[in-house]
């Protein structure tokens, strides 16, 4: 067996299940589960209609390329969204199924895993199929812990020169998972500036993208980073998005990845034989979704009522404010006298409500967890659920104040 599946660590839901075991819950109160991050908004019916007019692509298989269709139809949103120049629907994107098994065939594509120091810099707390895409791809992960008091922000100038000799790859994700923190202009520079320097490919996990609360200022992208400082040909830039958070079809399992188009072409050799060519039915059912913003419009005017609500209740009790982007409330908790895992253990226990411990989401590193303190609180469910459990975590952190 591969000796580096001995490095990886149980997923953040395996350890949810197992704090949570012995554990009965008022069955009074209805469960609410704002634990994992799967949109639970209903999927838009044309592009339900759209998978079913188009089942007869079942008799064929599908080219690893994808249709034109579906690449043109990207390469036009993208256009449309970042004020892109011509995007090259041909060598600058590629179909994937789903951001998640993308951004993991991508590492064991980009790293040289001969290389015994090879390093792929991450930021903490993270998406964990980072830290396991970079183990099984022989390399080693480097944490860049994002703490409350740089905002949130990944420190790229206080990581060591010896380090960034080593770095092959970085995951950046912007809006940020749990922190919903987006990269300034001034961040993608350096980070640009880094890679020129030290030859590194930059994995920039865009799937949040489309979770926004201001129309005047929209998340900046990886690729609209590079066209405004001048790198019209996405040197070293792939960015990772998906269908599951913008249209509401997590399992439809539809995502793309497009930039620099001499990385995209040995991803797309390395794609030929890894065997993971997209159904042409859910071709032509993303390519509907690419092409329709209105059904864009809608889900992100139910994610701002949410917040709306929700966020003033929890801010009342615990240290929780809007992110830049995203469907998270990244909160602290620890001022109420419980770590991150006593908080979450007792919240179900108590009021069956479920969140999940930052410190599942983190890692270890330079002294601290970066998670540790906090809970993430994916504000998924509707409207009604999302004001009732806000409410229930508030009666709890007040309960905790006054008993501390």
């Amino acid at each position: 067996m591969n000796p580096h599946l001995d490095e990886l660590q149980p997923y953040p839901f395996e350890k949810l299940r197992k704090l949570f075991d012995g554990l009965t819950p008022p069955a009074e109160l209805a469960p609410i589960r704002l634990s994992i991050g799967e949109p639970q908004h209903a999927t838009p019916a044309f592009i339900r209609q759209s998978l079913i007019d188009n089942l007869g692509g079942l008799a064929n298989y599908p080219t690893t390329q994808g249709s034109d269709a579906l690449r043109q139809s990207i390469a036009s949103w993208l256009e449309r969204r970042f004020g892109l120049p011509k995007v090259s629907a041909a060598t600058q994107v590629l179909p994937v199924n789903g951001s998640r098994e993308a951004l993991f065939a991508f590492a064991q594509c980009v790293i040289d895993g001969a290389r015994p120091d090879a390093l792929v810099l991450c930021p903490n707390p993270f998406y964990q199929i980072y830290e396991g895409a970079a183990y099984l791809a022989g390399a080693k992960p480097y944490f860049v812990n994002n703490l409350p008091g740089n905002d949130f922000a990944s420190d790229f100038a206080a990581v060591p020169e010896s380090v960034w000799q080593r770095v092959q790859l970085v995951f950046v994700c912007s809006p940020g998972n749990p922190t919903g923190k987006l990269l300034s202009l001034a961040e993608w520079q350096t980070l640009f500036e880094l890679s020129d320097r030290h030859g590194f490919v930059i994995a920039a996990d865009e799937c949040y993208s489309e979770i926004y609360f201001d129309d005047a200022n929209l998340p900046i992208g990886g690729l609209e980073a590079a066209h405004r400082l001048g790198r019209s040909d996405f040197r070293n830039v792939v960015m990772f998005s998906s269908l599951s958070k913008r249209s509401n079809v997590p399992g439809m399992r539809s995502g793309f990845v497009a930039g620099d188009a001499e990385v995209l072409k040995r991803f797309l050799l390395y794609r030929t034989y890894h065997g993971c060519a997209m159904s042409p039915a859910v071709q032509a059912a993303s390519a509907a979704a690419w092409n329709d913003e209105a059904h864009v419009i809608e889900n992100r005017r139910l994610y701002r009522e949410k917040f709306a609500q929700v966020t003033p209740m929890l801010a009342e009790h615990l240290q929780v404010s809007l992110p830049d982007a995203s469907f998270y409330l990244w909160a602290r908790v620890d001022h109420l006298g419980l770590s991150d895992t006593e908080f979450a253990r007792r919240l179900q226990a108590e009021y069956n409500v479920t969140v999940l411990p930052g410190s599942f989401l983190a890692r270890e590193a330079h002294g601290v967890n970066p998670g540790a303190g906090f809970v993430r609180i994916a504000l998924v469910a509707d409207l009604a659920e999302c004001v009732e459990a806000a409410s229930r975590i508030a009666t709890f952190a007040q309960q905790l104040s006054n008993n501390p």
